[in-house]
């Protein structure tokens, strides 16, 4: 064990195991609290360090028992809004990662979306050893590395779940529809999308198309492609495939050359969990309910009272 791993242990064993502050922390490792504190952030980012909060009741547990009841859905976890600095992607992966490490049986499959949501779940899923499971990514990577790729975070599940990974080797969106169907029509990913009606789980993720969408941060698009799906009504997508706000896919070029599982292959999987927040994802997580593509949502107060609202609305029209 190197000597910065021992003292990051050392570091997480006095806060978590004996409580001490972060002062008292720096004064017996001899680090700044600064630094300590710094620890302490990337111990939680790598699931070197997992918190599970043991209770009965969730913290929202009128707005998850609604969306059950009222949606129909088949589970629900509603985390309290975060504090205006926190990552409300931080927070609902986290809680996903807990969740799916509760309902994952032996040996199961899991299909994995992409995003910074999906990522934080993959430090906060248990770590599995006495179990072998399959990770398939649900969609094809990036052309330039980024700092949340598609490849990576499946393959940090794999590790933490003790299991292979199958990927779609092959770029998110393809050149042409010409192109989009040879690369499926290849036996390496033809035999991956062919298997996507039979994972146990999938645990997805809601890409919006604001401004501060992470498809522009990481050039999946261009700011003239958001405006033009935009235009053709998209109002955000799930594994690639856009959705307009009643939840059909919306006509545009880009639209035919996902490189990923048919809608209708995903809903064919038992158990598929959407997990998403912020008032930016709340025009796609409508679609999405609205396309059937969830039945576990995964979210914050104001995007389940968003839901839920549009839900009841829509009754009475």
């Amino acid at each position: 064990m190197s000597t910065d791993t021992r003292i990051a242990a050392r570091i997480a064993w006095h806060h978590f195991q004996e409580g001490l502050t972060q002062g008292d922390i720096a004064k017996l490792v001899g680090l700044s609290r600064g630094r300590v504190n710094q620890i302490l952030g990337e111990l939680r980012s790598d699931g070197v360090v997992q918190i599970k909060i043991n209770t009965p009741m969730g913290a929202c547990h009128e707005a998850e028992v609604a969306l059950v009841q009222d949606l129909g859905l088949g589970a629900a976890i509603v985390v309290p809004n975060p504090a205006p600095e926190t990552d409300v992607r931080r927070v609902t992966g986290i809680a996903a990662g807990q969740y799916l490490s509760e309902i994952l049986e032996n040996n199961q499959s899991v299909g994995i979306g992409w995003g910074g949501t999906i990522d934080a779940a993959a430090s906060a899923v248990r770590q599995r050893r006495d179990a072998t499971h399959t990770v398939v990514s649900l969609c094809g990577g990036f052309p330039v590395s980024t700092p949340i790729n598609p490849y990576d975070v499946a393959a940090r599940f794999a590790r933490a779940l003790n299991g292979n990974c199958l990927y779609i080797t092959a770029p998110m969106f393809a050149d042409s529809k010409e192109m989009r169907e040879l690369l499926c029509t290849s036996s390496a990913i033809e035999q991956v999308l062919q298997r996507v009606p039979d994972i146990d789980v999938a645990l997805l993720s809601a890409v919006d198309l604001t401004p501060q969408s992470r498809s522009l941060q990481y050039g999946l698009i261009d700011d003239d492609l958001r405006q033009s799906l935009l235009k053709a009504g998209a109002v955000g997508d799930i594994c690639g495939h856009f959705l307009d706000a009643e939840g059909n896919a919306v006509d545009h070029p880009l639209v035919e050359k996902v490189v990923a599982p048919s809608i209708a292959s995903i809903q064919k999987i038992k158990t598929r969990i959407l997990v998403t927040g912020g008032a930016q994802k709340s025009q796609i997580l409508k679609a999405a309910y609205k396309a059937g593509i969830f039945n576990v949502l995964i979210t914050d107060e104001t995007s389940a009272t968003a839901l839920l609202e549009e839900h009841a609305s829509s009754k009475v029209a």
